[in-house]
């Protein structure tokens, strides 16, 4: 399972790190022009943080992967990881309107994508306690 929870943390670093592109590639700067100013920095900071927390789950998987798979607390932090996962998981499959995805190649393929990252990451998460 070490090796599951090190792929993952590589994933999330760099998740956290394609973050940093949403303002350019969403075009936030013409279309965050219609919000109200709270709205707007409410886009930025919560990506900002979101892009953070992300990035520093990454690294505690790369580096302390022995700790999240053999530890009883690691084991505890290893299910919580995995049920904000699977929360996670249940949003890309019911909250997203297939409206953004479907009938275009490329977002249909991302939607895929993290559906099965979604389910990978959670279910390795849930594994690490019972193993």
């Amino acid at each position: 399972m070490e090796t599951h929870i090190q792929i993952i943390g590589i994933f999330l670093v760099l998740l956290a790190l394609v973050h940093f592109i949403f303002p350019k590639y969403f075009g936030w700067k013409t279309e965050l022009q219609k919000l109200e100013l709270i709205n707007k920095q409410l886009m930025v900071v919560h990506t900002f943080f979101i892009a953070l927390v992300v990035f520093l789950i990454g690294i505690l998987c790369i580096f302390y992967s022995y700790e999240l798979t053999h530890t009883y607390f690691g084991k505890i932090i290893a299910l919580g990881l995995g049920i904000f996962w699977f929360i996670r998981l249940i949003f890309q499959l019911l909250v997203y309107s297939p409206k953004l995805w479907r009938g275009k190649s490329f977002e249909t393929v991302v939607h895929i994508f993290f559906i099965i990252m979604w389910t990978y990451m959670s279910s390795s998460f849930a594994l690490t306690y019972y193993y």
